[in-house]
């Protein structure tokens, strides 16, 4: 009996050794997420703050070179690095100090969070997630090519206690801050960088895995320039080589109260704004709008006590929510007057149906969206369905991608080329 008992004690030892040093083939190979502490920021360079503001342009092509932590730390700060360590205060200003915005950075590695307090990178996701990203954005080959993507995403409900309804426009004006803080540290390293506002905001989340509590507001991707020396204006300049000036024009842009087309909007408004055109936003209601996208425009003007006689141009942009339009009778009087005071006119889109709809198409070569070119030729138009058409005065195009192609369009004809 006694020699039973030491045998089962011996075989339940052996046991509880085997099973102790067993480890499961997948818990084994679970990688192990890491933390990368960056090296100490630089704080003196050779390009001043009056050369970087000269310098700084939106670089759309990159050589795909990859960074180093070091630039990527240096980004890093200049977003949200501290610079005084005793009250925590940081390069970009904060309303009450609160620090709603936190900084995701994409690159081949892996996504990673910066943590100012530390300096230093987290890892979140060791998979290269840039074709991802890119998809869920407007400008995916700028995204591909770059040497890093941030994103700058914030949480709201950080200010809410204390701000209320102006929290989000606090935590809003934060992320510009830091935005414009990582763009001319990009020119002080020799790079370039572009801000990305049309995404698709569930999408940047779902690929980078956000917290519920995070909502991305700003893409930027950094990298070095295809051609060193490529700027905006570059890409408003006329068939002679010589960049356009609209200094003095001044266009209207007339957008759905809800999901229109960030990139026909923004890509578009971009283009005339470095051309030099004033800008304004008009729509059914004022304030701050969401796209189809979920990115915000603001419109300082309704479309009921806009003038048409106080622009030079009038530009209707599509989107779903551009169908608010189609039978709008004050929009569809807009664009009669416009044809008839000789005014620029453009559409982007689904939005020729609202030109179609005004009867302001009759014998003009248009085109829009295939969907909707019945309605087009149902008009008196001449259909050509290519990216963009302009004819006596009146400029359309065919989707978002031709959004710079259309803000070209127009500038040149506000041009007079």
């Amino acid at each position: 009996m006694k020699r039973f008992t030491i045998l089962t004690i011996f075989f339940t030892c052996l046991v509880g050794l085997c099973l102790g040093s067993y480890r499961p083939r997948s818990a084994s190979r679970k990688p192990s997420l890491k933390i990368i502490q960056l090296p100490e920021p630089k704080l003196v360079g050779t390009v001043s703050f009056e050369q970087a503001l000269s310098k700084r342009r939106s670089v759309r092509q990159f050589t795909g070179q990859p960074f180093k932590f070091s630039q990527v730390g240096q980004l890093a700060w200049a977003g949200q690095g501290i610079t005084e360590q005793k009250k925590g205060l940081r390069t970009a200003p904060s309303a009450g100090e609160l620090y709603p915005i936190e900084l995701y950075f994409v690159m081949p590695e892996g996504l990673f969070v910066y943590r100012p307090a530390l300096h230093s990178l987290e890892e979140i996701n060791r998979a290269d997630i840039r074709e991802g990203l890119a998809m869920v954005t407007s400008m995916d080959q700028t995204v591909g090519s770059a040497g890093c993507s941030i994103i700058v995403a914030g949480n709201v409900r950080k200010l809410t206690a204390r701000f209320r309804d102006k929290a989000r426009r606090f935590m809003l004006l934060e992320a510009g801050h830091i935005a414009q803080n990582i763009q001319l540290q990009a020119v002080c390293m020799d790079m370039g960088s572009v801000t990305i506002g049309g995404f698709d905001t569930r999408g940047v989340t779902k690929v980078c895995k956000l917290p519920k509590t995070l909502d991305p507001i700003y893409v930027i991707c950094v990298g070095y320039p295809v051609e060193k020396g490529t700027t905006e204006q570059s890409e408003v300049q006329t068939t002679t080589g010589q960049t356009q000036s609209l200094d003095g024009k001044k266009v209207v842009f007339i957008i759905a109260s809800e999901n229109f087309h960030e990139e026909e909007l923004f890509e578009t408004k971009r283009v005339l704004d470095i051309a030099g055109a004033e800008t304004v936003i008009a729509s059914t209601r004022l304030g701050v709008l969401k796209g189809m996208l979920g990115s915000i425009a603001e419109a300082k003007i309704l479309v009921s006590r806009m003038r048409v006689e106080d622009y030079d141009a009038i530009i209707f942009v599509g989107g779903v929510g551009a169908v608010e339009y189609f039978d709008n009778k004050v929009a569809l009087d807009a664009a009669r007057e416009a044809q008839r005071t000789r005014k620029v006119i453009g559409a982007i889109s689904n939005a020729p149906v609202i030109l179609a709809n005004a009867g302001v198409l009759m014998g003009v070569k248009a085109t829009g969206f295939l969907s909707e070119q019945e309605k087009i030729r149902e008009a008196g138009a001449i259909f050509t369905g290519v990216p963009v058409e302009r004819d006596r005065g009146i400029i359309t195009a065919n989707d978002p991608r031709a959004a710079g192609q259309f803000g070209k369009a127009i500038a040149d004809t506000l041009a007079g080329k």
